[in-house]
C-alpha cells in the first residue's frame, strides 16, 4: 500500500491504492524521479532494440550507433512518456524507426531489410500469389518501389509477425487505421506486381 502512495505523488494519475502498475511502468516511474534508474530500463531492452535496429540496418556497428542514440534521445523525453498498457519496448521501438528514418535521408543511404522464405511466403498468401520463384522476384522488384513507411509495415506485420495492435503503438496510430494502410499496401503490391 505505501509504495503505490508513493508512486501516485510522483505520477499524479493513478485512481486508486489497489491500481496495478506493471513491472515496466514502476521502472518508468523511478526513472523519472532519477535518472540512475534508467540504467535498468536500458539493460532490460538494449537487446531487443539493437535486433530491431540491426533488422532495418545493413551492419552491426551501425546497428550499435543508432541503438545507442535510441536510449540517449529515450532518456532525454523520458517525462514525455505515457504508458497506454504496452510495453516500454514499444516506445523504445518508435524511437528508433524515426532514426533510422532520420539517417537514411540524411545520409541517402540505402535500406537494408532482412527477410525469410516463410515471411514471403506469407506476404504471397495475403495477396493470393503462388510463391513461385517467378513471383518471389516480382514480389522483391514491388517492394523496392515502396516508401519507407509501407516498407515498415510490411516489416512489423509480416516479417516480424507482430500485432496489430503493436504496429499501432508503434507508429504512433490506432489499430484500425493500421490494418486499412496494411490492407491497402497488398492491394499495391500486388497492382505493381501485375504490371511487370
Amino acid at each position: 500500500m505505501e509504495a503505490t502512495l508513493e508512486l501516485r505523488n510522483m505520477q499524479g494519475t493513478i485512481a486508486d491504492t489497489t491500481a496495478v502498475l506493471s513491472t515496466d511502468d514502476h521502472l518508468v516511474l523511478a526513472a523519472k524521479a532519477d535518472r540512475e534508474f534508467f540504467g535498468e530500463l536500458y539493460n532490460k531492452y538494449f537487446d531487443s532494440v539493437a535486433r530491431f535496429v540491426y533488422q532495418r540496418t545493413g551492419t552491426k556497428d551501425e546497428a550499435f550507433d543508432i541503438t545507442q542514440q535510441v536510449f540517449m534521445q529515450a532518456m532525454m523525453a523520458l517525462d514525455k512518456y505515457e504508458s497506454r498498457g504496452f510495453p516500454f519496448s514499444s516506445w523504445l521501438y518508435r524511437i528508433a524507426l524515426n532514426e533510422i528514418s532520420s539517417r537514411y535521408r540524411k545520409n541517402k543511404n540505402q535500406r537494408t531489410i532482412n527477410i525469410d522464405d516463410t515471411s514471403v511466403q506469407n506476404v504471397m498468401g495475403e495477396i493470393n500469389e503462388p510463391a513461385s520463384d517467378e513471383k518471389v522476384d516480382l514480389l522483391l522488384m514491388a517492394m523496392q518501389e515502396l516508401d519507407e513507411d509501407e516498407v515498415q509495415l510490411l516489416e512489423m506485420r509480416f516479417f516480424e509477425k507482430r500485432p496489430f495492435k503493436e504496429i499501432a503503438e508503434i507508429k504512433d496510430s490506432n489499430e484500425s487505421a493500421v490494418k486499412m494502410k496494411v490492407y491497402r499496401l497488398l492491394d499495391k503490391l500486388k497492382s505493381i506486381m501485375e504490371k511487370k
